[in-house]
């Protein structure tokens, strides 16, 4: 997903998910905006590991969701 795409999903304009994105270490963004990314990555199939949390399904920080994953299974 372009940010383009994302910016059209969440509700935020372009230039907030450039921000967000060119954020080093942590996102900088307020919390209705970050609610707002959220919710669009995670109706987009894509799964947000928390920081400390064991990943069973292999990876690192983002992966899609398991039935995202089986939907593409054939």
């Amino acid at each position: 997903m372009d940010q383009r795409r994302l910016a059209e999903a969440s509700g935020l304009s372009l230039p907030t998910i450039q921000r967000m994105e060119a954020s080093e270490g942590q996102v900088r963004g307020n919390v209705d905006s970050l609610v707002k990314l959220v919710d669009a990555l995670q109706k987009a199939g894509v799964e947000l590991i928390g920081e400390g949390t064991v990943s069973h399904g292999g990876g690192r920080g983002v992966r899609l969701m398991a039935s995202a994953n089986s939907a593409r299974k054939p």
